[in-house]
């Protein structure tokens, strides 16, 4: 019985532990982008942003993570566009969503224009934000294999709102 109870506890650790460092991975290609190429963000008109809750100013504002499986934009499956939070600027269509099973709502593309990418400083990551206010969204991840895209885009739900397709 003993033994039993400490195998559950060993696999729900290795479960716990995958999950969170589902978005903490360390990427094994490298972005073609040159240096030159990466822009800063200077965001846009300031005062036409949403209010924030300071959980929505913790992730979006403070680059914070919100915990896996947690988000209500996870397991979504209705026609639509997901918005920034901040700004209300188009980022992500439904058509481009998939389940990664990170725990977190993952996209294998970005409206055009949408989305910057910005190297994280110790090089191991790419940060999305968005690229009309520069609102943290998440990190980008390539070459893992999910999609014909290999791309997976890990967005934190807090960054985002959702509006449906009219019917």
């Amino acid at each position: 019985m003993k033994t039993m109870i400490n195998k559950l506890f060993l696999i729900s650790a290795v479960v716990l532990v995958a999950g969170l460092s589902a978005c903490a991975q360390k990427q094994d290609k490298k972005e073609t982008r040159p240096e030159a190429q990466v822009e800063t963000i200077t965001p846009k008109k300031k005062m036409n942003w949403n209010p924030l809750t300071p959980e929505e100013e913790r992730v979006i504002v403070n680059k914070g993570t919100e915990y896996p499986g947690t988000g209500k934009y996870e397991h979504t499956t209705e026609k639509g566009t997901y918005t920034c939070k901040r700004c209300n600027a188009a980022l992500y269509r439904l058509e481009s969503k998939f389940d990664a099973r990170c725990g977190w709502p993952a996209f294998d593309d970005e409206i055009k224009g949408a989305v910057k990418r910005i190297p994280d400083a110790d090089g191991s990551r790419t940060e999305i934000v968005c690229a009309n206010c520069g609102a943290h969204l998440g990190h980008v991840f390539l070459g893992e294999g999910f999609t014909n895209k290999d791309t997976r885009h890990c967005v934190n739900s807090i960054s985002m709102n959702f509006v449906p397709d009219k019917k």
